[in-house]
């Protein structure tokens, strides 16, 4: 079975999402038959890598609200994470255009690490505080997940996997995607937003008993 999960770095409810995902196919009975690869799904591609105001002014900038607002439903994400385990500190984070950390994770792929580096991406944007469109901490993940360093360094410094990224970013249109996280299975069923380990499991078992294998 064929997971495709759509997914931003930049939102908290597709690492929430992650981890239960991440639980609910550790439960799974055929895990070791499930192939699950992450799509790009950029919230704000016209973004720049380098932002006036932190993740509050952004936030109310695009819902029309205010910063206060804006810091009371953070806290409501929080506190969700921390239902899963996660530690999201929303003061530390820096706003910036999600596309070379995208282009990372394709790379990535090659190589059958992507679900690694989506995590360490996720933690170093949600957790840590760090510019995730910068050079040196895309280079630094790269390396943890054993990533060649040459191979990362000259698919930073040109367009490799731009145009990939960008597919899938149509891709997801096409098939009626409008919110992250959503996790497609076998392009038959889909489920969208952070759900429990237990619905993702459900959705799991379903869609492996919906086609003959």
């Amino acid at each position: 079975m064929k997971v495709e999960i759509w997914s931003d770095i930049a939102c908290p409810f597709c690492w929430i999402g992650k981890r239960s995902f991440d639980s609910a196919l550790a439960r799974f009975e055929h895990a070791d038959e499930t192939e699950v690869i992450w799509r790009s799904y950029q919230l704000g591609p016209n973004m720049p890598r380098e932002m006036e105001g932190d993740i509050y002014d952004v936030l109310a900038s695009k819902y029309g609200g205010t910063r206060e607002q804006a810091k009371e439903m953070n806290v409501r994400v929080r506190t969700m994470a921390e239902g899963v385990g996660l530690d999201c500190n929303f003061d530390a984070i820096r706003p910036t255009n999600t596309m070379d950390a995208h282009r990372l994770i394709h790379l990535a792929r090659k190589s059958g690490v992507q679900d690694e580096t989506k995590e360490l991406l996720f933690k170093a944007y949600f957790h840590d505080g760090s510019n995730v469109s910068d050079i040196g901490v895309l280079r630094r993940t790269g390396a943890e997940v054993g990533l060649d360093t040459a191979e990362v360094a000259e698919m930073l410094d040109t367009g490799d996997f731009a145009v990939a990224v960008g597919l899938e970013q149509n891709e997801a249109q096409e098939l009626g995607i409008s919110a992250v996280p959503t996790f497609v299975f076998d392009r038959k069923s889909a489920v969208a937003g952070a759900q429990s380990e237990d619905l993702l499991l459900d959705a799991l078992r379903t869609a492996w008993a919906a086609e003959p294998r």
